[in-house]
């Protein structure tokens, strides 16, 4: 049975890593490191010309559920969901790629920034949108602000966020998750730090649990 809603795919997890991994070599790693640390599940982002081997090779891994981010076209939620993808996000909020996903029986979270935005997601059946770029568009207080209205939304902000400011959203209830991308950036990446990506990992699961 497909499970089309991203609370379901999350399982309870409340950290979503957000990878930009720019090559295939490292998916492997950087998986089980993920996974060692306690993560459940993880987004790569389709920046880079290795998205979709990486998110091939990282939903083969077996303990993450692993989704796609920073998809933009509808074609791009195909290729996703054929690599692998439990979840597709987006940095905005796209009827086309909505549609796509619904077609395809995956959870899609779009990105918004403004009650306009919102409305246009929940009149399209939406229940969860990703609050992007958050901590640029004020953090907290302007979700706090638009979850007022819309006390039924749940909101998984991404943008800016780090391991200092991960509680105090986790502790808002409008907030389903919060994706981040400083356990596992671009230098611990080129570095191989894995050990360094476990660690950070652990101590943000940890945060969310307590």
């Amino acid at each position: 049975m497909t499970r089309t809603d991203l609370a379901s795919v999350l399982d309870g997890a409340r950290v979503l890593p957000v990878l930009t991994v720019r090559h295939v070599s490292t998916a492997g790693p950087l998986a089980d490191a993920l996974a060692a640390g306690g993560a459940r599940c993880a987004e790569v982002t389709f920046r880079t010309p290795d998205a979709e081997p990486v998110l091939k090779e990282m939903a083969a891994h077996g303990g993450l559920s692993v989704g796609a981010g920073t998809v933009v076209t509808p074609r791009q939620a195909e290729r996703a969901v054929a690599a692998g993808a439990r979840f597709v996000v987006s940095p905005g909020f796209d009827e086309e790629v909505v549609a796509k996903c619904r077609e395809l029986g995956v959870p899609v979270v779009p990105g918004i920034a403004t009650a306009t935005e919102l409305m246009r997601a929940l009149k399209a059946g939406l229940d969860t949108v990703k609050l992007f770029p958050a901590e640029p568009l004020g953090g907290l207080r302007t979700l706090r602000a638009l979850a007022a209205p819309f006390p039924r939304t749940r909101f998984v902000p991404t943008g800016g966020i780090d391991a200092s400011r991960l509680a105090a959203y986790l502790a808002d209830p409008a907030v389903l998750a919060v994706g981040g991308s400083w356990m596992a950036t671009a230098d611990h990446l080129r570095r191989g730090a894995y050990e360094e990506i476990r660690r950070l990992t652990a101590e943000a699961v940890e945060r969310s649990v307590t």
